[in-house]
């Protein structure tokens, strides 16, 4: 029982999960307006949310492939690969990874960046960040629905 429960609302957890990891990444750019030589990140939400699906977790590890690659979300990956000299390191997660396992990308710049190297554009990280935060509000009121309509059904009424 408990884990057709799980299976149910398995879906939503991750997809919260991770819209949650991309607005810190969202925040952190905002943060960072102005400060030199900072490159924008983003999440491909819809590839992160299907590896995460696909492996039965909050978000699957990335395969660490060629160094630099553009997806067709128009963000720039960068495998970053750890190496441990010694067993007694810790292993942590690599920069450009969220917790999850979600891999950051850098935002393409479609017009001529800062004269500081700074790619961050306000315009879109502002509109991204309130369109992911309408959407994780959605994501909750929809989930919300779900358990009250769970409730429901086990209460009998």
């Amino acid at each position: 029982m408990i884990g057709k429960l799980d299976e149910a609302l398995r879906f939503h957890q991750t997809a919260l999960s991770l819209r949650a990891e991309r607005q810190q990444a969202l925040a952190s750019n905002i943060a960072n307006a102005d400060t030199p030589n900072y490159k924008a990140r983003d999440m491909d939400f819809n590839s992160a949310l299907s590896r995460a699906l696909s492996k039965g977790g909050p978000a699957a590890k990335p395969a660490a492939s060629s160094p630099s690659l553009v997806n067709g979300a128009g963000f720039q990956a960068v495998a970053n690969a750890l190496t441990r000299t010694s067993a007694a390191h810790l292993g942590g997660t690599p920069s450009g990874v969220t917790a999850s396992g979600a891999q950051l990308l850098y935002r393409q710049t479609a017009v001529q960046g800062n004269i500081d190297g700074n790619t961050v554009d306000m315009d879109v990280e502002r509109n991204q960040f309130a369109d992911n935060a309408l959407r994780y509000e959605a994501g909750v009121t929809f989930v919300n629905g779900q358990i009250k309509g769970l409730l429901t059904a086990i209460q009998g009424q």
